[in-house]
């Protein structure tokens, strides 16, 4: 089974770009299944207020529980005072698995953190290239598990990179992702000193092709037993979840107020 732990999908509410307007999933699919990856982690786009962010990405999740995973979008300042409210309903209410942050909206705080850890879930935040974090993450919150997208940075800047390995290495819950990492050798080299055990398979979809970012994971050449774990065994075992069964989500046509049917992905 393969997993992409890293596409967002539904409408952002600003006009800055792709990852603030607009993030359709209907090519991303088509592409995602000629490439033969199964399911997908779905992060919303860029929000002004992500709790009705979350809710439209809940009920793409609900459309199609059988291949779709919810991360729960928060901003660290605008929702200072309701993450753990933001958070309980994501997971008892969506069934989403995990939370989602960016460093372009505001570091990372210790309500996102404590929210984590009483809800057992892992973090995907995005650095962008302030690495450092992770040693303070580590060490202050070694009972819950981060990823650090893009190997710290989706800018190529190779210094942020490069340090983040010795972070992987170093410390137990501290992973990344492998989208949109350029730099090669970089991501031959976290495997070999992190361990496959700390690299997930990520597209950054719709706006990557994962079919490209797939190849990546095929070209480093891994024994079937750490591939596994690079494409679906790794995020699984973060998100305390068994291989997938056939069935509903907690997320049920009846919570979030539609007809669950069909492949509408764009509210």
């Amino acid at each position: 089974m393969i997993i992409d732990c890293h596409c967002h999908a539904g409408q952002g509410d600003g006009f800055t770009g792709p990852w603030d307007s607009e993030a359709g999933l209907e090519k991303y699919l088509v592409r995602a299944r000629r490439a033969g990856i199964e399911r997908s982690v779905l992060l919303a786009a860029f929000h002004s207020d992500y709790g009705l962010a979350n809710q439209s990405v809940a009920r793409i999740v609900a459309r199609n529980p059988e291949r779709f995973y919810g991360f729960a979008f928060v901003h660290a300042a605008r929702d200072r005072g309701r993450i753990h409210r933001l958070v309980q309903t994501a997971v008892e209410q969506y069934g989403f698995v995990g939370i989602k942050l960016h460093r372009h909206d505001a570091r990372i705080s210790r309500e996102v953190c404590d929210a984590a850890r009483v809800f057992g879930l892992p973090v995907l935040y995005d650095v962008m290239g302030e690495v450092s974090v992770a040693e303070l993450l580590a060490r202050t919150y070694p009972d819950v598990n981060f990823i650090l997208p893009h190997l710290g940075s989706f800018a190529d800047d190779w210094a942020a990179q490069l340090a983040l390995i010795d972070h992987l290495a170093r410390h137990r819950n501290i992973h990344t992702d492998t989208a949109g990492v350029r730099r090669f050798d970089l991501l031959e080299q976290a495997v070999r000193r992190a361990g496959a055990h700390k690299v997930l398979f990520g597209s950054d979809g719709p706006w990557l092709h994962p079919g490209l970012e797939l190849a990546k994971i095929r070209a480093l050449g891994l024994g079937q037993a750490d591939e596994r774990l690079i494409l679906g065994e790794n995020l699984l075992r973060l998100i305390k979840k068994p291989a997938p069964r056939a069935g509903r989500s907690a997320a049920s046509s009846a919570t979030l107020g539609f007809a669950a049917t069909g492949y509408g992905f764009i509210d």
